[in-house]
């Protein structure tokens, strides 16, 4: 937890050296900066393994400005299973009343790196939007990072949005098909199973982690997320559809 405080310390200082930066927890906090020049930013915390049992920590979340809160990275925890743990475990019982503070505290269920049993757990305990920040389809490339058509239709009927990933291995099996356009291919399955206004952008830039963190083809860096939207041109979404995929589906559950 000390080491959570000197992070969130640190994020406080970089942000006052960054006045172009602005944190925000609200939507129409977001499009006021916009309005003004500025780049807004949400504060969301992946992974809560260091609020171990004392979940009076939640609240210090929330005072620190999140607004997005994933209980696991990839471990299991004292609060809950991740993707990479046992599949059939869900959420602790700590990990029940933790969602529950958690949606007192206007912080959204993230479950992008939940395991399946913890997506189950979290989705009958939603009172509101959950969203899955950064993950991609299952359909199209079988890994457990990605949700399958049915949790797709879970997060639509919370009225979440889940945000299309760029890392290669969450593309495609095949990586001569990990590129923009199979990244495309993604989001319109997300539209064809939920509608366009459930898709968003979460594209996990982490390339620079070193060799193994690459996004797929064309959308190596955050420098040519152009060419996403170049694909769903392509593709024959709208104007509307990809301007709304770009930003505007998030805002609307911020509101």
């Amino acid at each position: 937890w000390r080491r959570t405080e000197e992070m969130m310390a640190c994020a406080r200082a970089e942000l006052v050296e960054s006045p172009w930066l602005v944190p925000v927890r609200r939507a129409a906090e977001a499009r006021k900066a916009h309005e003004e020049g500025k780049i807004f930013t949400f504060l969301a915390i992946e992974g809560m393994e260091p609020v171990g049992t004392h979940l009076e920590r939640l609240e210090d979340y929330a005072r620190w400005g999140a607004r997005i809160g994933m209980l696991t990275w990839n471990e299991e925890n004292l609060l809950a299973s991740g993707a990479g743990g046992d599949g059939e475990k869900g959420l602790t019982t700590l990990g029940k009343e933790a969602v529950r503070r958690m949606q007192r505290l206007g912080i959204l269920p993230d479950v992008s790196h939940a395991g399946d049993g913890t997506f189950r757990d979290i989705l009958r305990l939603a009172e509101g939007p959950v969203i899955a920040s950064h993950s991609n389809c299952r359909a199209l490339c079988d890994v457990r990072r990605n949700l399958t058509d049915d949790q797709l239709r879970a997060i639509r009927d919370t009225g979440g949005v889940v945000g299309v990933n760029v890392y290669h291995n969450f593309v495609h099996a095949e990586p001569q098909r990990q590129t923009a356009a199979m990244l495309a291919r993604h989001a319109a399955h997300m539209a064809e199973v939920m509608g366009p206004e459930y898709v968003a952008c979460g594209f996990d830039f982490c390339e620079y982690f070193g060799p193994g963190n690459e996004g797929c083809e064309g959308m190596e860096d955050c420098g040519r997320t152009g060419n996403f939207f170049l694909e769903l041109e392509r593709m024959g979404f709208s104007a509307a559809e990809r301007q709304a995929i770009a930003g505007e589906n998030l805002l609307r559950v911020l509101e």
